[in-house]
Order: structure tokens, then C-alpha cells, then sequence
């Protein structure tokens, strides 16, 4: 038993060894390594639950196809009857063999497991997602045509959020105990809890009954045939549910920049600065305020993916293009490819941003050192 432990903590520091290296040379890309494989792996899991998850799901998208082709057939006459010439039984006999038929050409009569690694195979090797079983385009066209109005949504949202927190949250926290703080950490925890698919329908409500604003988040004409009337069109279009983004998120994070800047303000490093007579806007701004970065950029990845999961109903309510409405439309669909790689997209979107945001905290506080055990 004890050479057995040996050979294993021997083997155990052998295949260490060049990780142990490798991390005490190169921390930072050390740690980044190991986040990406991380990523990776997560990847790999939200896959494989997915695949499982669609099969435990009632009925395929061949069962949708058939029901799709019968309601046609019911509004057809000319169809319906020679289906009815043709015999009910023999139809119904046809019907369950094409139906079979159909799932073995798309692969879904093999296990959940087999489709997702055969899967897996073509987008490593192959570079292809596939194509969507409801259209029949290709997958990576349809999200790439929809990615772009997502991610720029967002990405306004979240500079909006985080300018307007920064500026609020310092700007209140000097202003502690007083009325005026009171009211704004109120109302920021009023939007902050107040719920957002809620909000997006009374601002469409309001866009309905006054006119002021168009019950749809997107204009109704292409970028290339006007693009100075396309930007004005789209601002105008996405202003409310920009509004309702910004609500929601402005809330939390200004009251987190608000309580870290005001318990950075309570620091003994503080009182040592008022002491050498720094002025105050130097003691906020240049000392205080760079320390109320680290929270911010550990939470903006979490931000980031809140976004992207609220514009799904966003995107619903307000009828945006995005892909969030995509994936909407193929899980009701039951469209496995689509919504494989509309997921693993934005799940990768999402672990990427909190990579972005690791590296970048390494950046911005000196003390951190990943290499450090």
C-alpha cells in the first residue's frame, strides 16, 4: 500500500511539474489558461445538458412538421380529398412510416449522446453549426445575422449603466445621510427590484397610447438604404426598452459604487491623506475612486449576462431582431441545432466577459497575484 502511495504522489509531481513551472514564470497566463480550458469544459456540459434536456421535452420537431402538413391539408379541399381517397388507414400507415423516415434522416431515432457528439465532431472539424431543421439556412448565418443587434443593444445599455453609475454613485456617497441621498437610494432600489417584464409592458403601454414612441424596438427599413435616417430611426425606436435596461441595472450598480466609496472613505489610508493636506476632490477621485474599480469589474461580467438574459423578453415584447428572439422562436420550434448553437454562443459570450474581466482586474489592483498560492 505504501509503495502504491508513493508511485502516486511520484506520478502526481511529474505530471505537476510543467504546470507548477509554467504558473511560477508566467502567472497571469497561467491563470488565464486555466480559465479558458475552464471555459472550455463548461462548454462541453451546457451542450450535453442541453441535448438531454430537448429530448425529455414532449414530441420532436418532426411531430410539429406533421402537424404543421395536416393543418394544410385540412385547409386545402383538393388535398384533403385525395388524402381521403386514398384510404384513412393506408394514410395514417404512410404517415407514421414518413414520419420515421424523417427523424432517421435528421438523426433524431439515435440517443441524445450520439446526436450530441456527432454534433461536436462537425462543428470541430468541419467549422459548421449546421443548418436550421424549420428553414433549412444555415445556422451561423441566422445568428450572425442577428448577433450584431443584440450585442449592440447591450453594449449601450451597459455604457449607459456604467456611466451613469460611476457619476451617481460617487456623487451621492459625498452626499451621505442627506434627503437627496435618501431619495436616490430609494428610488435606485425601487427600479432595482421592480420587475423588468413588467416595466417593458407598461413602457409599451405608454408608447400605445400616446404615439410618442413605436410599440416596436426596430425600424422597418435596411441600414443601407439610409444609414443617417436609420441611426435616428433606431434611437428612437430603442429608446424605451434602452430605458427599461438602464432602470434595472442603474439601481444595483449605483448603490454598490455608492457603499464601496463610502467605505473606502472610512480607510486609515484616507485619514492619512486628509492629513497631509490632499484636498478632498484628490482624496475622492484619485485614491477612493480607483478602489471602487474592483468590484465593479468583478460584478460587470455578471451585468453583462444579466443584459443579455433580460433582452431576451425584451426582444419578445418589443419585437427586436436579436438573438434572443431567435432562440425564443427555435425553442418553441424545437429546433436543436439553432438552439445548440445559439446557447453555447451566448454562454461563450458570457464566460469570455468574465475572462475580460479577471484580466482586467489584475491590471487594475497591483495586489492581486494569481501565481500566489
Amino acid at each position: 500500500m505504501n509503495k502504491i502511495k508513493l508511485f502516486y504522489v511520484k506520478l502526481k509531481a511529474t505530471v505537476s511539474a510543467p504546470g507548477k513551472a509554467f504558473k511560477a514564470k508566467a502567472p497571469l497566463a497561467s491563470f488565464i489558461t486555466g480559465r479558458i480550458l475552464t471555459m472550455l469544459v463548461l462548454l462541453f456540459l451546457l451542450g450535453f445538458a442541453l441535448f438531454g434536456l430537448m429530448e425529455l421535452a414532449p414530441g420532436d420537431i418532426v411531430d410539429q412538421m406533421m402537424t404543421q402538413q395536416l393543418l394544410t391539408n385540412t385547409e386545402n379541399p383538393s388535398a384533403k380529398t385525395t388524402a381521403s381517397n386514398a384510404g384513412g388507414s393506408q394514410d395514417k400507415n404512410f404517415s407514421a412510416e414518413q414520419m420515421e423516415a424523417l427523424r432517421s434522416e435528421l438523426g433524431l431515432d439515435k440517443p441524445f449522446y450520439v446526436q450530441y457528439f456527432k454534433w461536436l465532431k462537425r462543428v470541430i472539424v468541419n467549422h459548421d453549426l449546421g443548418t436550421s431543421l424549420i428553414s433549412k439556412a444555415p445556422v451561423g448565418f441566422l445568428i450572425k445575422s442577428r448577433l450584431w443587434n443584440s450585442v449592440l443593444l447591450n453594449l449601450i445599455a451597459l455604457v449607459f449603466i456604467t456611466t451613469f453609475s460611476f457619476l451617481l454613485g460617487v456623487f451621492f456617497s459625498s452626499k451621505a445621510g442627506t434627503r437627496l441621498d435618501v431619495g436616490a437610494t430609494f428610488f435606485a432600489l425601487f427600479f432595482h427590484a421592480f420587475p423588468g417584464i413588467l416595466l417593458l409592458i407598461l413602457l409599451q403601454l405608454f408608447a400605445s397610447i400616446t404615439n410618442l414612441f413605436p410599440v416596436t424596438a426596430y425600424p422597418d427599413f435596411a441600414f443601407k438604404d439610409a444609414p443617417m435616417k436609420f441611426t435616428f430611426s433606431y434611437a428612437h425606436h430603442v429608446f424605451l426598452p434602452l430605458l427599461a435596461s438602464f432602470l434595472g441595472g442603474l439601481g444595483g450598480t449605483m448603490r454598490m459604487i455608492r457603499a464601496t466609496m463610502l467605505d473606502q472613505m472610512g480607510m486609515p489610508y484616507i485619514f492619512a491623506l486628509r492629513s497631509r493636506g490632499i484636498s478632498e476632490k484628490r482624496v475622492y477621485l484619485n485614491h477612493a475612486f480607483r478602489n471602487t474599480l474592483n468590484p465593479y469589474i468583478t460584478g460587470s461580467a455578471n451585468l453583462l449576462a444579466g443584459l443579455f438574459s433580460g433582452s431576451l423578453v425584451l426582444e419578445i415584447i418589443f419585437a427586436y431582431p436579436g438573438i434572443g428572439r431567435l432562440m425564443y422562436d427555435a425553442v418553441l420550434q424545437e429546433d436543436i441545432n439553432l438552439v445548440l448553437a445559439n446557447s453555447m454562443f451566448i454562454s461563450a459570450l458570457v464566460l469570455v466577459g468574465m475572462v475580460i474581466s479577471d484580466i482586467l482586474l489584475a491590471i487594475v489592483d497591483p495586489r492581486i497575484r494569481y501565481g500566489n498560492e
